[in-house]
């Protein structure tokens, strides 16, 4: 490639970087939080929030949530103490570990002679990676911990004296209990336990380059408190958590002791779809050159590390049927490094920058024409605006139920005032109070209320999923 080819490529990568990274951020910012996951966990920060209980994540109030650590409940809760609630105040911790990411991909890409903002670039065109930049979930976390691990033990492994890589390895551990708990181990101690076979590390290079005593130490200290702590203030916890979460959910086809929803059963094999789907482009960019060097790859040392780490992922969970495209995520990571690493290679950059580009000019083009259209707000999977156009005032004896069950947006978007009605003995009941009544029902379950209920609903709003009525009593 000419310099002046050179220049305009790492120009793109600049531009295309600021673009994809602030688009990101104002999307963060102006969509609701989407149910259910996304709500379920911005309205667990927010009960945090309210009720200054920092140990025991609650679903609703009194009603402990078990199915998760906390850590990214604790950053959603940290930073609606910081800016309030809201949305934004709810991804923004995402979006910082996601910016932070980038920033040491980045240095190490520079310490490749490559551009800066190369593997950000990788990341923010690849759609796992790009959809939680800026999402309340437990996997940013998850993925963040990771990546601290996986990179500071192979940095550790090429450095002769302790640096602070050395002890990151075990913050990493520490952070990864807290944010999805043991499964940390499952998805990082292979794939380096398999390298290190392969590659013929011997044992006593493990043990002389990484600070054991102090870093579990430092793991015990991050991570065990909390255990306790929530195991003493909630007993059942560690047994559901780690038995009913790290065992059954994948395990078991269907499970049916999830106590906050229900397994997301896929046919057998269907996280390599999703690996195929979800990190577009540059999946197929990375097999092919893998397939072309597959006689050389394991001589190679930094290569497969990585390709260790990319493949055992989407290994362990093939042979779970309770899976989501969002366990993909931490694979991100070494699919950026592993294109960092051959890039100097690639002829063609700028056809691959051309491809990379294409999910996030397709997310901004839809985005804006549904902004246009005016049909944004229509297609949000929230309760945002259904609730928040009708300005209810829960001081002055109004009041908002959903029939059957209330969804975790109107949770989060009513602070907690939302209530249910679960059948039509408690409708007569709230029909005879002296109270506004504001009343949400799913499109699809209208037809479950009867007639005579229906006929004192007077439509107010709806959207594609939900409709807001207007009780009206006799």
């Amino acid at each position: 490639m000419s310099l002046k080819n050179y220049k305009n490529s790492s120009f793109y990568l600049l531009i295309s970087v600021i673009v994809i990274a602030v688009f990101r951020l104002i999307l963060t910012a102006i969509i609701p939080l989407l149910d259910k996951t996304e709500s379920r966990y911005g309205e667990i920060a927010r009960i945090m929030y309210e009720t200054k209980n920092w140990v025991v994540l609650q679903i609703d109030y009194g009603i402990p949530f078990w199915a998760k650590p906390p850590l990214s409940t604790w950053l959603s809760a940290l930073s609606f103490e910081t800016f309030g609630v809201s949305e934004m105040a709810a991804r923004f911790p995402s979006y910082l570990l996601a910016l932070v990411l980038l920033i040491i991909l980045g240095k190490l890409a520079k310490k490749e002679g490559v551009s800066f903002y190369l593997p950000a670039f990788i990341l923010l065109t690849m759609p796992e990676f790009l959809i939680h930049t800026g999402v309340v979930s437990t996997d940013s976390a998850l993925n963040f911990s990771i990546a601290l691990i996986m990179i500071s033990f192979w940095k550790a492994m090429q450095n002769e004296k302790y640096s602070f890589w050395n002890y990151l390895f075990f913050i990493g551990l520490g952070l990864g209990f807290l944010s999805k708990g043991p499964i940390i181990l499952v998805l990082t101690i292979p794939p380096i336990f398999l390298w290190i076979i392969l590659q013929k590390i011997p044992l006593k290079s493990i043990y002389s380059k990484l600070p054991w005593f102090t870093g579990l130490l430092i793991t015990a200290v991050i991570s065990i408190p909390w255990y306790i702590l929530a195991e003493q203030r909630s007993p059942g916890f560690l047994d559901y958590f780690i038995v009913g979460e790290h065992f059954n959910r994948f395990l078991v086809p269907g499970w049916k002791g999830d106590l906050y929803g229900s397994g997301h059963s896929q046919p057998l094999g269907m996280i390599w779809v999703f690996l195929l789907a979800f990190t577009f482009p540059w999946i197929q960019i990375v097999l092919y050159k893998l397939w072309k060097e597959r006689k050389t790859i394991f001589k190679d040392k930094y290569v497969s590390y990585l390709v260790f780490w990319l493949f055992w992922t989407p290994l362990f969970f093939m042979i779970s049927k309770n899976i989501l495209h969002t366990y993909l995520l931490p694979v991100t990571i070494p699919i950026a490094l592993l294109m960092v690493h051959w890039w100097k290679n690639y002829e063609k950059k700028n056809t691959l920058l051309a491809v990379g580009s294409i999910f996030p000019a397709l997310v901004i083009l839809l985005f804006f024409g549904a902004f246009l259209t005016g049909k944004l707000d229509f297609y949000m999977n929230s309760d945002k605006y259904l609730i928040e156009n009708q300005k209810i005032d829960f001081n002055k004896n109004e009041a908002l139920y959903y029939w059957k069950d209330k969804s975790y947006s109107g949770q989060f978007y009513s602070n907690g005032k939302a209530k249910t009605v679960a059948d039509t003995k408690e409708m007569d009941s709230i029909l005879r109070s002296d109270a506004k009544l504001y009343f949400v029902v799913l499109n699809k379950k209208k037809k479950d209320i009867p007639a005579e209920y229906q006929a004192k609903m007077k439509l107010l709003d709806s959207n594609y999923k939900s409709a807001i009525y207007l009780l009206k009593p006799e």
